[in-house]
């Protein structure tokens, strides 16, 4: 796994998303980084200019508490739209000394960064635009080992086989409609029968969904995780000898695949036309079934393409470095 050198600094811009904070994270781990968080809060209107409006000026680099306070750092990884006009400011700010990364399209070209990542099936495409498949994460296998060594005891009871269940939920794209909840929970009774199940939700799932897998839990001996305690999320995939994920995310999507269990999708109706050439790829590749209430597929290699995109990062970051290096000062 690739490291910048030893004392690089690294800031994660984001509005807060958990969704956009994850793939930072897990490529600011690969990177050897430990990056400094902050966090932008732009006000209306300039929160609904984003991306291509200007920085709020209440967030400007000399107000108290700016996410853009100098030292500027060596690096900045963003994501999120909101994001965007900051990641641009810090560039000019900066003289063009930080190295920006933007991860996802930014809707507004390539050349808000000095590097784009997108999965393939954006259409962003150029010179300094990177794509994969899926994004980066944190679910590494040196975490993933750590937490089979150490299993969460709220888990660890449960027999075999065990299923983690990755419940999402409404998105700009669409929501989650009754008649498909309750095919999701048909299903997961059936697997029920097969295997202990270890189920989590997300921010984005609806309440009436939340309280029927509540149900469904306390009737079936499962365990959920109700928001109380440590976050199970790792150790549900560390132990998981089947992943169910709904269709709505390739996060996390991206991140049972790096487990190497089969992972059973279900497919919500809206799910983004453009994500289903994701699911055919890794069915062809033998990671992703259909979902339909049984334990299906075999183990396989695992797939993680956050070690590839930290190399990238780090071999555009040492040529930045030289060209700067190179370049003649003011």
């Amino acid at each position: 796994m690739t490291s910048l050198p030893p004392g690089t600094r690294a800031w994660i811009l984001t509005d807060g998303k958990a969704g956009d904070l994850a793939p930072c994270r897990g490529l600011a781990a690969a990177l050897g980084l430990g990056p400094e968080e902050r966090r932008v809060a732009p006000r209306p209107p300039f929160a609904w200019l984003a991306p291509r409006g200007p920085v709020d000026p209440r967030e400007g680099p000399s107000r108290p508490g700016s996410p853009l306070a100098p030292p500027w750092p060596d690096l900045a990884l963003a994501t999120g739209r909101r994001a965007v006009p900051y990641l641009r400011a810090l560039r000019r700010l900066s003289g063009g000394t930080t190295f920006t990364v933007c991860l996802k399209d930014p809707r507004i070209g390539a050349g808000v960064a000095d590097l784009v990542w997108v999965p393939e099936h954006d259409r962003l495409r150029g010179p300094t635009v990177l794509t994969t498949l899926l994004a980066p994460h944190g679910v590494s296998p040196g975490r993933l080992a750590a937490a089979r060594a150490m299993p969460d005891p709220r888990l660890a009871g449960l027999r075999g086989p065990r299923a983690a269940v990755l419940v999402g939920g409404d998105s700009r794209h669409g929501r989650v409609r009754p008649p498909e909840a309750e095919r999701l929970l048909a299903a997961l009774d059936r697997l029920a029968d097969e295997a202990s199940l270890m189920i989590t939700a997300s921010r984005r799932t609806p309440p009436f969904l939340r309280r029927a897998l509540a149900a469904l839990a306390a009737r079936r001996g499962a365990f959920l995780w109700d928001g109380s305690g440590e976050n199970p999320y790792l150790g549900l995939l560390a132990l998981a000898d089947a992943i169910v994920v709904t269709s709505d995310s390739t996060n996390m999507l991206g991140e049972a695949v790096a487990t190497g269990a089969p992972v059973l999708v279900f497919e919500l109706e809206d799910t983004y036309i453009r994500l289903r050439p994701v699911f055919a790829a890794l069915r062809q590749y033998g990671a992703v079934h259909a979902f339909t209430g049984r334990l299906v597929g075999l183990p396989y290699r695992p797939l993680d393409f956050t070690p590839a995109i930290a190399e990238a990062v780090a071999v555009a970051y040492a040529r930045h470095r030289d060209a700067r290096a190179r370049s003649p000062g003011p």
